[in-house]
């Protein structure tokens, strides 16, 4: 079993409105991570995400692409201790 950290994200573009909420949480839970996803009325998404240090890091290159529809301009990413605070991964609305 590898490192546990945390992973704070923001992520910038045409990210809202195009499944990137439900496709992140489905991304975390196949990578067995938890935390959440959640739209930011400035039209970004927020993201934490904990677990393997390795699978985060997955997630994190999977959000610079996101699903079909979206258009990632950017991510911001700081990394955190891990507070083993979830139980899955969902979508925050």
């Amino acid at each position: 079993m590898g490192e546990k950290a945390r992973v704070h994200l923001i992520v910038h573009g045409i990210v809202q409105g195009v499944f990137f909420r439900s496709t992140t949480a489905e991304t975390g839970l196949s990578l067995g991570l938890t935390g959440w996803a959640k739209n930011l009325p400035d039209g970004t998404v927020e993201i934490v995400a904990e677990g393997e240090k390795s699978k985060l890091e997955k997630l994190v290159a999977w959000c610079k692409k996101g699903p079909p529809s979206a258009r990632v301009t950017s991510v911001d990413a700081r990394w955190e201790e891990p507070g083993n605070g979830f139980e899955t991964f969902s979508v925050r609305l």
